[in-house]
């Protein structure tokens, strides 16, 4: 059984006179509830009990258990109010009151979550979508010390690399132009002292940095290639230009829905990360927020809360915005067989071989 008290204080450290918020949110209208979402909320109220008890013995304040209204699609924007206990209460009043939040919801919040605490430099939040209670014996009980020290030595690489080139397990190659962005780690630190920027996902463990995204009108992104990706129980092959979604090839349902579904706005098409997932205790499982701790990563959609420039405002509609990750661990449907960083002098830097991290990759700088 897990520590929840060594945790908080591992990973939050939360210091006498901070304002701590639990949030989660709940099935409505047509975004039906399910056994894992269910399960999740009851996690919620574990943890917030948790929290309370390990805040009465430090000094700091849990406001009530809050929730709002499930947005339906991954890192939307939130509604404006929720519930604070049993009392209505705007959201933006919730952020104004507490130093630290942990969100955990059916659908990611991390982007919203991330505008909130650049707004409140006090802020820091923990973004858990999708947590469930096994991930307390797996990658919630990882060294975060060891994840750390991972996460500095992949963000050294990345720091130094202009590309990516990738070759996945059923022979697709994809070229990602990382140039003009800067990495960052999730590496399970959300302390007080945290310098920006101030989310994590919980679990953690991963670097990750924005693809470039051709904004600058006389330097067009040289991202390109093919991206196998699973949908609706396939892998369908995307083909990739200048960092978009060009053509989704195939005539299977899956590619048919996943053309309609891009096809529906265009901002989807936009390829947003580069991640590196580096927890040794992550296990793929069909769960977003665990598997992308396990190994690479690459998400469509937005990307303006990871560093690049795709916000909710380049999407024709609210109810459109989108980012979604899929995973490539050596576990994963397909995986990473090559995954070489190329620098300004392209020099190369391999640091995935047969799905594996290559042992220089892991190993922080002295």
């Amino acid at each position: 059984m897990i520590n929840l008290q060594k945790l908080f204080a591992d990973v939050f450290d939360p210091h006498p006179g901070e304002t701590a918020l639990v949030l989660i949110d709940i099935p409505h209208g047509n975004i039906t509830d399910t056994a894992d979402w269910a399960e999740r909320r009851t996690m919620a109220q574990r943890w917030h009990t948790a929290l309370r008890d390990f805040g009465q013995q430090r000094g700091f304040h849990v406001l009530p258990l809050a929730c709002y209204p499930a947005t339906g699609a991954h890192n939307a924007q939130l509604p404006d109010k929720g519930l604070l206990g049993d009392t209505p209460t705007p959201l933006a009043q919730l952020a104004a009151q507490a130093t630290l939040i942990l969100a955990m919801t059916q659908f990611s919040a991390s982007a919203p979550l991330m505008e909130w605490t650049k707004r409140r430099p006090v802020l820091r939040a923990a973004s858990m979508p999708l947590v469930a209670p096994a991930m307390e014996a797996t990658a919630l009980a990882a060294d975060y010390a060891e994840i750390a020290r991972a996460c500095a030595a992949l963000h050294q690489r990345l720091s130094n690399a202009q590309a990516a080139r990738i070759t996945f397990s059923n022979g697709d190659r994809l070229l990602l132009d990382i140039r003009f962005r800067t990495p960052h780690v999730d590496d399970g630190q959300l302390r007080p002292d945290k310098t920006p920027p101030r989310l994590v996902n919980l679990p953690s463990g991963e670097t990750y940095v924005a693809c470039y995204e051709g904004e600058q009108t006389t330097i067009p992104s040289q991202t390109q290639g093919v991206l196998p990706v699973p949908w609706r129980n396939e892998i369908v092959r995307l083909e990739i230009a200048q960092n978009r979604v060009v053509e989704v090839l195939g005539l299977s349902d899956a590619a048919a829905d996943l053309r309609n579904f891009l096809a529906l706005d265009g901002a989807r098409r936009n390829v947003a990360e580069l991640g590196l997932g580096c927890n040794p205790h992550a296990r793929v499982r069909g769960n977003i927020l665990e598997d992308e701790k396990a190994g690479p990563h690459i998400a469509l959609g937005r990307s303006d809360h990871i560093g690049g420039v795709i916000g909710p405002t380049a999407f024709e509609d609210p109810a459109h915005i989108w980012h979604q990750d899929f995973v490539y661990a050596r576990e994963s449907p397909i995986y990473v067989t090559d995954l070489t960083l190329i620098d300004a002098e392209n020099r190369a830097d391999q640091l995935v071989y047969q799905g594996e991290y290559l042992l220089h990759a892991m190993m922080a700088a002295k």
